[in-house]
């Protein structure tokens, strides 16, 4: 990756042609599909890296995507994981030591903890191309990192960083000062090779040293900023040394900006992959899988196997508590999965699943499940049930109505649209007549969809449309499997959802006739 001349050109492991520099807003269906949940989860202990934007926004290209899935390839294996986490802990040294430079108020003290930011940088990037240059690596990103990384510890701006600051170090180093105090007053001068005493001192006092005698020494201060007193010894010794401090000076000033931008973002870059893999491990330690997705533009027949939600996931697995896995699959004309079945049966859980697959496929990330196929969608659209809003005079069927047209409106043949239970403020023959004039616009439109419902008989609307039904235990009804399964609708999630409402479910009675 090199333009004409000797520089190279990379930009980026994340986007293959170098783009996504502007941050992405938090997209409008993050919160409906709980992605904000596992975006917070995958980020947590990472905060300085501001990782939250680079989850936003979603890849349509193939290849971009393909881009992304070569690089957490390599990033599986182990050697490679480990050497970035070195290289981003010694960054984080990098920063922290600019950062406590930038709180001192002495300017000699400020530029001896630059010079020492600079040393740790130099040593990461070292230790880092060497390590990437022993790897075998297979992602187009990451070997044109090293490329570029290679070219970059070779080139005139680092050798000269790297050679200026331990050209500084050592002048600093070789100085040598004495220090002589009487009562108040203290004389600095040069060293002339005075003996020193200090040896001489401790033997003398050997022989009176007793065991378990209380120790007089005073300590010094561990905080780095210095008192006046030191600050005063300091300036003295810069007097009398004054090529040595001007070489600092010059150095701090020459390479004020020394941290590479294309080293800073390949820094936070990676991250995103490592927090990812490092999230994935909770789940595939309790035996989940997860898989590249295929993502291809040719067509719409989209699947995957033991998938699961991923956000729910989380809290099952913190509790020790089983995750169940879910299949689905669309072929040929078929573009509608209309759910069914009883509530709290599972039925939102997959609507969410098959939009958070999407999404994180779109970013080039393992999904949920054995394998899958998904189409990389333009755009990603929800429509959830919301509380009430006073203050803007709607009512609940007119507020469906309103969100559900913009939806409509904005979606195209690439889109996909979750829908979960939506006009059930309203009766069965109006959330029936509703629900086929959006089904058959979207049917229309060709976008892909998932539509939560009570109302079975949407599921007989026509050929693109297929049914999935959650499932219960057949011995017990009342008792949920959260296995949502293709077949057809059954009839009964109307039924079972108004005795639900009025307290008619099996459940209900039950505990209502008991003694």
């Amino acid at each position: 990756m090199r333009g004409s001349g000797s520089a190279p050109t990379f930009r980026s492991i994340l986007y293959h042609d170098g783009a996504g520099d502007q941050p992405s807003p938090v997209p409008a269906h993050f919160r409906d599909l709980n992605l904000d949940q596992i975006v917070a989860a995958v980020t947590a202990g990472r905060e300085e890296y501001d990782l939250a934007p680079l989850f936003h926004d979603h890849l349509q290209d193939p290849g971009a995507i393909l881009y992304r899935q070569d690089v957490l390839r390599d990033l599986q294996g182990a050697a490679l994981a480990g050497h970035l986490a070195a290289f981003a802990e010694r960054m984080r040294e990098v920063r922290a030591q600019l950062s406590q430079a930038g709180k001192l108020r002495y300017r000699r003290q400020q530029q001896g903890w630059f010079l020492t930011a600079v040393e740790t940088y130099a040593a990461a990037i070292s230790a880092l191309s060497g390590d990437l240059a022993a790897l075998e690596l297979t992602s187009l990103g990451m070997r044109s990192f090293r490329e570029y990384l290679a070219d970059y510890v070779a080139s005139p701006q680092f050798t000269a960083l790297a050679a200026e600051a331990r050209a500084a170090r050592a002048a600093l180093v070789a100085i040598g000062y004495c220090l002589q105090i009487q009562g108040l007053r203290v004389t600095v001068s040069r060293y002339l090779g005075e003996p020193d005493y200090s040896v001489d001192v401790l033997a003398t006092f050997e022989k009176f040293k007793q065991r378990g005698a209380k120790d007089h020494r005073v300590g010094f201060p561990s905080w780095p900023e210095m008192n006046h007193v030191e600050t005063a010894i300091l300036d003295l010794v810069v007097k009398l040394h004054p090529e040595s401090f001007a070489k600092l000076d010059a150095f701090c000033t020459g390479h004020h900006d020394f941290l590479a931008p294309t080293v800073a973002r390949f820094d936070r870059e990676a991250q995103f992959y490592l927090a990812y893999l490092e999230h994935m491990a909770r789940f595939t330690a309790v035996g989940l899988r997860f898989s590249y997705p295929e993502v291809s533009r040719e067509a719409k027949e989209v699947f995957a196997r033991e998938t699961f939600d991923l956000a729910l996931a989380d809290k099952l697995v913190a509790t020790g508590a089983p995750v169940v896995v879910n299949d689905f699959h669309l072929e040929a004309e078929e573009r509608v999965l209309l759910v069914t079945g009883p509530n709290h049966g599972g039925k939102t859980t997959f609507a969410r699943t098959f939009g958070q697959l999407h999404h994180l496929a779109l970013l080039g990330l393992p999904v949920p499940g054995s394998s899958s196929r998904l189409f990389p969608i333009d755009q990603l659209f929800t429509h959830f049930e919301r509380q009430e809003d006073f203050a803007d005079l709607r009512g609940k069927l007119e507020d469906d109505l309103v969100r559900i047209r913009e939806v409509l409106d904005l979606a195209t043949g690439d889109s996909l649209i979750v829908i979960n239970e939506i006009f059930s403020s309203t009766t069965l023959s109006d959330a029936r007549l509703l629900g086929t004039r959006v089904l058959e616009q979207i049917v229309r439109s060709d976008a892909l969809c998932v539509y939560v419902s009570f109302v079975d008989e949407l599921a007989a609307l026509g050929p693109s449309i297929v049914s999935l039904v959650s499932q219960v235990v057949a011995e017990n009804p009342a008792e949920r499997t959260y296995k949502v399964v293709r077949q057809p609708a059954n009839g009964l999630a109307y039924a079972i959802a108004i005795a639900e409402r009025y307290g008619l479910s099996y459940d209900s009675l039950r505990r209502r006739i008991s003694p």
